[in-house]
Parts: structure tokens; C-alpha cells; sequence
């Protein structure tokens, strides 16, 4: 299948990789293509279709959208996948400074390497993964894609350059593939995407008209029919779409659903966190108290972890003494006037000692720990209210994990996040800097993934 000229499905089981060259995007065919049906639902409204966890027998833990549906055939051939869905390789095969990048992850994956190395647009492409993943459309994830298509890359005769990313989702129903091919010059769009399972192509998307805001998909069927085609907004993750789209009617149909959910469910699992020591000092109002990507409002979540989660709380005191300075009992909660709260470190005998006045490593430190120990009910991130908890997986993308931290805390967090994560539960997907790579080399667990090799 070629991923901007056409697609091959119905005539090519085993589909070959995809092709956007490096030195631009292919040209298209000017095929007339169908407007988008009235009947997609908007962007935001993908995570509610994906239904609950084991509703079908035979895709043991990722659904096919109605519990009334059974998955005769799904499993097909090998063994069986991860109990979770979990994203265990992205490919980087054009993007910005990677080219023909294929990364395995890990429980734990740290990636190391000088400035310049690609460490942040690595895992930038990871949550852009994840947000399409979670229905955010393309403008929202690239503000500024042109930064992202590979800098020698030229442009085709029509002058059109683009990038290709894609990762793999291993879980009940085995390793998922997702390549994904957008044009970010002269106008953003995806111009193709492929999901793939077992060397079987189970959607294709190809750009026919550029004049038209679509690609015409296929998706297998494996019925009467071998493949269902019809337009998709160019703007939006087709494979995301693809729960509204299936009927499920047909052992095919429910391959390809079971595929797709668990590429959303392992994609959207999600949580960027970025502690910024600056915002994270001041006296909050409580409130829900789900922690923020930056995490200013920690003293709000500790306020709440405080009563609702007395045992979680009780662990970040422990984690909390281990890389903080001085001896630290506990973690509690002082109520301010006008309703504002505070968080403290509890000393003992001592006086408590406001967050407000910790370091910007302890304060740092303190933020990624509590991201470990409560997952995704405490965090500000989009949960998939239809999965259980149990069949969830939260991977932690940290860039910069070590900024600010001495060895001893990044240690301590990184030691913190092996065991957590050997319950299947937690992952954590980072970056480090050269400090932090040594350490990181020195826990076992760890996987560092040198960019400067």
C-alpha cells in the first residue's frame, strides 16, 4: 500500500511498509472521492466507544464495542498478547532529526544522548500519538508541523513535504501496528494510515483528491463483501474513528475492532507530566484535586490525597523522606484563610516545613513521585470510563526526568518506578541528561536508549 497515492487492501492481504520518501510526500492520485458522511461524530466524542474490557469471550480483555458481539476467530494464530494494552515500540521513520528510527519500550525506557540528539521530539511524537489517539485533531497536536518534517527533506512536484511516525500496541489480541503519514506542507492533513495485525491489513487510508478534505479508507470485512470503503476526515486519526464506523457484524469486522481499541486504549493511556517548581509553591483552593502536566496545584492534590487515598499518601511520606533534605514523618495539610490550603512536610518535633520552601529537585522530585503512586484516578488526564481500571495501563512520559534532581532522588525515582511498574500498572517513558543516564545504567530495570550512538 502505497500511504498518499492508493490503497491496496482488497488486493494485498500482506501489505508492504509504507512509503512518504524522505525527500517529500508522493504525489496522489486524482481520484473523486465521496464527501464525509453527516454521520461521524465529533473528535471528542471517540473515547465513549470504546466499550468495556472481556464484553467479548475471545478478545480476552479489548471489546468490540457492544457486549451483545462475539469475536469468534479474532485471537487467530500465536500466543497471547499483553494482559494491558501497552505501546512497546515507536518508529520514528521520518521526523524532524530521526530518520528510519525504531525504539522498543520498555516497563521503564530512558532515552540519554547529547543536546540535540532527538530526545524530546522522540517522546513529542509519542504524545502526538497519543492525543490523536484520543481524538484530538491534527491542527491541535502539530501548531507547528513544519518543525517536524525532516530538515533535508524536499519537496515533490507539487510541493508538498510531510513526516511519518507509528508505533506498535502489544495486548490481548497480540502486536498492533500503526503507521501513520501526514503532509505538513502546503496544508497539514494525513494523507495515510495503516493498522496492521498478524501481517494483515485491517485499515488503509490513501489521500485520492487533494481538493477534497479526505482520504477514502478500507477497512477488512471478511464477509460478503471483503472490504468496506468510505471517506474519513483527513484530519483525524482514522484508526480512533473506526469504533464508530464497524458494525461488527463479521469475524473481520470484529478484528479489526478489537485492533483499533486496543491501539486507542494503549495510545491514550497517556500522561505527560512536566513539573515546573515555579508554579507549584503557592497556597491553592482545594478543588477536584486531579494533578496538572505542570503540577502547580500539587498542594490541591495532596489535600485530597491526604483523606482519599490515606494509604498512597502514607507511601509519598516514605518516598518523600528518601529525597528531600532533613528528616521527613509525613506529608500533611494546613488550612489558610479564605479557604486556601498548603501542603507541608511534617518534621517530627521540628516545625513543618511549607512546599513553598523546598528546592525546585525536592519540589520536582516530590511531583513525579506522586505521579507514580496514585495513577491515572489523580491525574488531569482523559480516562477511558469504559475499561476497568484492571485492564489499564498509565505510561508516564517525563522529558527532562532528572532536571533539577541530585543523583540520589533520580535514584530513588527511578527505583520507585521499577517496582511499581512490575505490576503491569505504571510505565514510564523518558528523558535524561548526562547525569541521569549514569544513574539510570545503575538500577536494574531500566532500559537507557543512547540517541548519541
Amino acid at each position: 500500500m502505497d500511504l498518499t497515492g492508493g490503497s491496496t487492501l482488497a488486493r494485498t492481504p500482506h501489505a508492504p511498509s509504507s512509503d512518504v520518501s524522505s525527500s517529500g510526500i508522493s504525489p496522489s492520485r486524482a481520484v473523486p472521492s465521496g464527501a464525509v458522511p453527516s454521520g461521524i461524530a465529533p473528535s471528542r466524542a471517540v473515547p465513549s466507544a470504546v466499550a468495556a474490557v472481556a464484553a467479548v469471550p475471545s478478545v480476552p480483555a479489548v471489546s468490540a464495542v457492544s457486549a451483545g458481539r462475539s469475536a469468534a476467530g479474532v485471537r487467530g494464530g500465536g500466543g497471547r498478547g499483553a494482559a494491558r494494552p501497552v505501546v512497546t515500540e515507536l518508529r520514528l521513520s521520518a521526523f524532524a532529526g530521526h530518520r528510519g528510527a525504531v525504539h522498543a519500550l520498555g516497563p521503564v525506557t530512558l532515552f540519554a544522548g547529547p543536546s540535540g540528539s532527538g530526545k524530546s521530539t522522540t517522546l513529542r511524537a509519542y504524545e502526538a500519538l497519543a492525543r490523536l489517539g484520543a481524538g484530538d485533531s491534527l491542527d491541535e497536536v502539530f501548531p507547528d508541523a513544519a518543525d517536524c518534517v525532516p530538515e533535508r527533506a524536499r519537496p515533490d512536484a507539487q510541493g508538498r513535504r510531510g513526516f511519518r511516525i507509528g508505533c506498535t500496541v502489544d495486548g490481548p489480541v497480540g502486536p498492533v501496528h500503526l503507521d501513520l503519514a501526514v503532509q505538513a506542507e502546503p496544508r497539514l492533513r494525513i494523507v495515510g494510515e495503516r493498522l496492521t495485525r498478524r501481517g494483515r491489513t485491517l485499515l488503509a487510508t490513501a489521500l485520492r483528491d487533494p481538493g477534497r478534505s479526505t482520504v477514502q479508507a478500507e477497512w477488512h470485512t471478511a464477509g460478503a463483501t471483503p472490504v468496506t470503503r468510505a471517506p474519513l476526515p483527513d484530519d483525524l486519526l482514522g484508526t480512533a474513528l473506526l469504533p464508530l464506523r464497524v458494525a461488527g457484524k463479521t469475524p473481520g469486522q470484529l478484528e479489526v475492532l478489537a485492533a483499533a481499541e486496543q491501539v486507542v486504549i494503549g495510545l491514550r493511556s497517556a500522561f505527560p507530566c512536566d513539573p515546573r517548581p515555579e508554579g507549584m509553591r503557592a497556597v491553592v483552593l482545594p478543588g477536584e484535586g486531579r494533578l496538572r502536566r505542570d503540577c502547580a496545584n500539587l498542594a490541591e492534590v495532596l489535600h485530597r490525597t491526604h483523606t482519599a487515598c490515606p494509604r498512597r499518601h502514607h507511601r509519598l511520606a516514605t518516598v518523600a523522606g528518601a529525597g528531600c533534605a532533613g528528616p521527613v514523618t509525613g506529608i500533611g495539610v494546613q488550612e489558610l484563610p479564605e479557604g486556601f490550603v498548603r501542603a507541608v512536610l511534617e518534621r517530627g518535633g521540628r516545625p513543618p516545613t511549607p512546599l513553598g520552601r523546598l528546592g525546585d529537585g525536592e519540589l520536582r522530585y516530590l511531583a513525579l513521585a506522586l505521579t507514580l503512586l496514585t495513577g491515572p484516578g489523580v491525574l488531569a488526564m482523559d480516562r477511558i470510563a469504559e475499561v476497568p481500571d484492571a485492564m489499564q495501563s498509565l505510561t508516564l512520559l517525563a522529558d527532562g526526568l532528572d532536571r533539577g534532581l541530585d543523583r540520589r532522588q533520580v535514584r530513588e525515582l527511578l527505583g520507585l518506578a521499577v517496582g511499581i511498574a512490575a505490576d503491569g500498572h505504571i510505565r514510564v517513558v523518558g528523558a535524561v541528561g548526562e547525569g541521569g543516564e549514569g544513574e539510570a545504567r545503575r538500577v536494574p530495570g531500566v532500559t537507557v536508549v543512547d540517541l548519541g550512538e
